[in-house]
């Protein structure tokens, strides 16, 4: 279980869809000599220097997992979007190997690797190159004609694609009565019609204005949640990878400095270099509620043979005014105190567990975002219970939870 979304997220056990293992990318015309400088220990530059080659990507090796959005970053010159082209052999690795669901395609032939493309992969850049004379199906549907799909099969599958990024009403229209946004969706569209189950982004969204940029991004997630692929996203904007990544990979130099969720990474930077991006985050913004929910507060598991009585020894005798009430799948049921269940059991209240529920107070998904709890938390007199999307309780926020969370992520 992810704590920052509630849901059953992708951890280290979850199917890998793609694996890199020792990835190197050289460019130049003495890639020997380079790789001999590399072993002896020569920086990016001491052997472009030396050789006039330049290190693309040096020994990439993690796994990206299937249904994440995994967003590649870095400044200019870092790598990224060549590590992103080797996912489909756009560039040739150097030496290493690259598995798509446990095939390795660095050993793949042209009509192998063409025929993975259509399948499985499809490309998003930064600029859609729509064709003029075309009209948006017909653009929507361009890379499933040169597949050499069917009229009819290519025109169903295209305005579906529309249709899921809301442009199904323009598909007779052409790319200049379009907005910069619109000809982004229909770029994107191209790349779904094909149905892959791996999509790769290249800056899809930096030459949109910030408005529109935004857009797109909850766009993005908005599918995802609709239809999970396996989404590698390079950016160079640290707020974008921070709203739409699962996992950042974090480049420098061509080396995979750092590969984390967004909160693993703000907290636990892996050096300077990767600090220094994110010395101005908001962790307000970073964070969800699952990230600051603790379990230290007394639970009760709601069934027969456990009084009202036997609850409130249990609250003393862990110090406890609040206790969180569950059922016995851990489904949340409510939160009670000391005085509200004494008084209910004073009044011989028929259900004294239901009778002193707090009302006042209510659950916060996991997912919700720390900046949306705040305020919350601090008018709460009580501890803020967290549940995930199936109601289960994941924990509470207390203020000096929450003031001990901001203080350490500062």
């Amino acid at each position: 279980m992810n704590s920052a979304t509630g849901k059953d997220a992708p951890t280290q056990s979850a199917t890998t869809k793609i694996s890199l293992k020792n990835i190197y990318k050289v460019f130049g015309e003495h890639p020997k000599k380079a790789f001999a400088l590399l072993r002896a220990g020569k920086t990016k530059s001491e052997i472009h220097a030396a050789t006039g080659c330049s290190i693309g990507v040096n020994d990439a090796s993690f796994d990206i997992r299937a249904g994440e959005i995994f967003v590649i970053m870095g400044l200019s010159g870092s790598g990224k979007s060549t590590l992103l082209r080797l996912l489909n052999r756009l560039i040739e690795p150097s030496s290493g190997s690259i598995e798509i669901d446990g095939r390795d395609i660095t050993g793949m032939s042209r009509s192998e690797l063409i025929a993975l493309r259509r399948r499985d992969i499809s490309m998003v850049f930064q600029s859609v190159a729509l064709l003029p004379n075309r009209t948006v199906l017909n653009n929507a549907a361009f890379g499933l004609e040169v597949a050499g799909v069917g009229e009819a099969g290519r025109k169903q599958k295209a305005l579906a694609a529309l249709k899921a990024v809301g442009l199904d009403g323009y598909a007779d229209s052409r790319p200049d009565q379009l907005s910069g946004g619109m000809k982004q969706r229909v770029g994107l569209a191209r790349a779904l019609a094909s149905e892959p189950t791996i999509l790769l982004m290249d800056e899809a969204f930096s030459a949109l204005d910030p408005l529109i940029r935004t857009e797109m991004q909850d766009e993005l997630v908005r599918l995802q949640s609709e239809h999970s692929r396996t989404i590698v996203f390079v950016s160079h904007d640290l707020d974008e990878a921070m709203r739409i990544g699962d996992r950042i990979c974090i480049m420098q130099n061509g080396n995979v400095v750092q590969v984390g969720a967004p909160d693993e990474i703000v907290t636990q930077p892996a050096n300077d270099y990767v600090r220094s991006f994110f010395r101005n985050v908001d962790v307000a913004h970073v964070f969800k509620a699952g990230d600051v929910a603790r379990k230290s507060q007394v639970t009760i598991i709601e069934r027969e043979g456990v009084s009202a009585a036997a609850a409130l020894e249990r609250m003393k005798n862990y110090d406890r005014e609040y206790a969180i009430i569950l059922g016995r799948d851990k489904t949340y049921h409510g939160m009670i105190s000391q005085t509200s269940l004494i008084e209910k059991m004073r009044a011989k209240a028929a259900d004294p567990y239901r009778g002193a529920f707090l009302t006042e107070i209510q659950a916060i998904p996991a997912s919700e975002p720390l900046s949306n709890v705040l305020g919350k938390v601090a008018a709460s007199p009580w501890p803020v219970p967290v549940v995930c999307d199936r109601n289960r309780y994941i924990g509470s926020i207390s203020k000096s939870a929450l003031l001990e969370t901001l203080d350490r992520a500062s």
